[in-house]
């Protein structure tokens, strides 16, 4: 079957895309806002964008009523942020942070999230994650305002925290970190099996 994207829905252009281009890394993001109030959202639009210098990138999806989500604006007052990597232990406490939340309410409390304080951003960052990445803001670029829409952003890496079991001879130990993915619908996927292949 194929299907010419002019012809679709911006819903059927979200699932086809969404479902396809899979398993996605999560970028769990916690941000502060001007006001102090702790925030914390995942976002499975994500990857790195260069490693010299290191910068993260970032889509929010533009949601229907057309609404920033706490997170870009935070970052928009702010410049900060934290990018915390998802494993299994956290998966249903991250999940539970999606929530659309009041204004003034924190993710952290809502999901009962342990938090710990960050080296070099004023965000609190995950205890818990095995990876976290702490950013200040580069760019915002709006692609589209229109529903289901992007905005990218791209995060320049100032710190970078990873667990001490999980560093290994200069390499993250990929058995151990146990990431999780973001697939369709309301599936996630897991890496309890991993195999190697050299490069030819």
């Amino acid at each position: 079957m194929n299907f010419d994207v002019a012809d679709l829905e911006p819903q059927q252009k979200y699932r086809l895309l969404n479902g396809g281009v899979t398993p996605r890394p999560i970028a769990w993001v916690s941000t502060t806002s001007k006001n102090g109030v702790d925030n914390l959202a995942p976002y499975s639009f994500f990857t790195v964008a260069s490693c010299n210098p290191p910068v993260l990138l970032y889509t929010q999806v533009t949601q229907r009523n057309g609404i920033d989500k706490d997170t870009l604006q935070n970052l928009r007052e702010t410049g900060e942020c934290v990018v915390n990597i998802v494993n299994a232990d956290m998966l249903e406490k991250m999940n539970m942070t999606s929530a659309a939340l009041q204004l003034d309410e924190s993710e952290f409390e809502f999901a009962q999230v342990e938090q710990s304080s960050s080296c070099k951003v004023a965000p609190f960052s995950v205890r818990q994650a095995p990876i976290r990445y702490e950013c200040t803001l580069r760019e915002i670029m709006l692609l589209s305002e229109l529903p289901a829409g992007g905005t990218v952003v791209l995060l320049d890496v100032k710190s970078i925290y990873v667990q001490d079991e999980l560093y290994d001879d200069g390499l993250i130990n990929q058995n151990l970190i146990d990431s999780v993915g973001r697939m369709g619908g309301d599936a996630y996927s897991f890496t309890s099996s991993l195999e190697e292949l050299k490069r030819p």
